[in-house]
């Protein structure tokens, strides 16, 4: 019985077929391989609900709801594609074989991929960063650090809608960077969004004449969008530490393509069924003004140190963010989401909360 997986396996199946080879070899990772008994029914504990499924070794009986019963062999045709999609339900299955092999893929996580990989091939796609257009560049492009299946799962690209990859990948542009290069500085407009494709970052703020590390940012790390959000100028100055290759966009471009569609504002009289039901809530604020009027039982994580909370808050709790007006919150709110949180924003903030809800 052959246990370990590799891109030959991968690449008899479909549609994952025509993913490249380093498509093939990014999806290893986020393939479960298990091996079920003589008898047993593999989806009993385990149902086929948001996943594609595929027979790699053995003999599997499945019933339909219908009552059809069909025996899959591993070396068929129907082997190739998940099982159970396009026809009935299932009502149950059997391993005939003394041991059948299956693989489980995320539903999801494929049909991200197959539908930004076909864009590769779409005429209306002329990347700003690809000035001559050329197919070549546009794969180029596509199969750059910043469009692998873990950004396409734990980024702002894992909440894009499909109508907006078009526009996304017509107006996105890179640009060459060098070490030392100031990309944003602190009290400046808020002009782009940026992804590192390449490199190495700093973030610092001026705090009592010295500059303070907040961060380092590496290849896959987004930047500036904390000044886009919220309409202020720059609360930090982030510079190269190496050379590499940024993704930028434009701010117009980034409120209409990947903030709005991030972000979940949420009325005051829904945010508290919400929150009766489990969510948190989640003050951005400073702490003098939390401390003077925060709703009850809100936690604090003020905007600044927002990014250090990731890996802190729980991922299994929904919050909803808040603050003023509801700027703070939005720029709160898109940083945790994209890293893979539920929240949600209250619309305008404590500004829609009356008074005598407040402590």
């Amino acid at each position: 019985m052959q246990d370990i997986l590799d891109i030959r396996t991968l690449a008899a199946l479909e549609p994952i077929s025509s993913f490249s080879p380093a498509r093939l070899r990014e999806l290893l990772d986020y393939c479960h391989v298990e091996n079920v008994e003589q008898g047993r029914d593999p989806f009993k504990d385990r149902p086929l609900q948001g996943q594609s499924v595929y027979l790699l070794r053995g003999e599997l009986e499945v019933e339909y709801v219908d009552g059809n019963r069909v025996v899959i062999r591993s070396d068929s045709e129907w082997a190739r594609h998940p099982i159970g999609k396009r026809q009935p339900e299932i009502r149950s299955a059997q391993v005939l074989s003394p041991q059948a092999q299956l693989l489980r893929v995320a539903d999801d996580l494929l049909d991200r991929i197959v539908t930004w990989d076909q864009f590769v091939y779409h005429d209306d796609v002329r990347p700003m960063a690809v000035r001559d257009g050329s197919e070549t560049a546009v794969k180029r492009l596509l199969n750059s650090g910043m469009f692998s299946a873990e950004n396409l799962s734990n980024s702002p690209f894992a909440h894009l809608p499909s109508a907006n990859i078009g526009k996304l990948l017509n107006r996105i542009e890179a640009i060459a960077v060098w070490d030392k290069d100031v990309i944003i500085r602190e009290g400046d407009e808020g002009d782009y969004y940026y992804l590192i494709e390449s490199g190495r970052a700093q973030v610092t703020r001026l705090v009592g004449g010295a500059n303070l590390v907040l961060a380092d940012l590496k290849t896959g790390d987004v930047f500036g969008e904390e000044a886009l959000i919220s309409d202020t100028k720059r609360n930090a100055t982030v510079t190269m530490k190496s050379n590499g290759v940024l993704l930028r966009l434009k701010k117009q471009d980034f409120l209409e393509l990947l903030q709005e569609p991030l972000l979940h504002r949420i009325s005051y009289r829904d945010a508290k069924q919400k929150v009766a039901e489990g969510a948190v809530w989640l003050d951005v604020r400073h702490p003098p003004e939390y401390r003077y009027d925060k709703l009850p039982g809100a936690i604090n994580v003020p905007l600044n140190d927002i990014r250090n909370a990731v890996g802190v808050l729980n991922k299994m709790t929904p919050y909803i963010a808040y603050c003023q007006s509801g700027r703070r919150s939005a720029a709160a709110a898109f940083i945790l989401a994209q890293a893979g949180y539920n929240v949600y924003v209250l619309e305008n903030g404590l500004w829609s909360v009356p008074k005598s809800e407040q402590q």
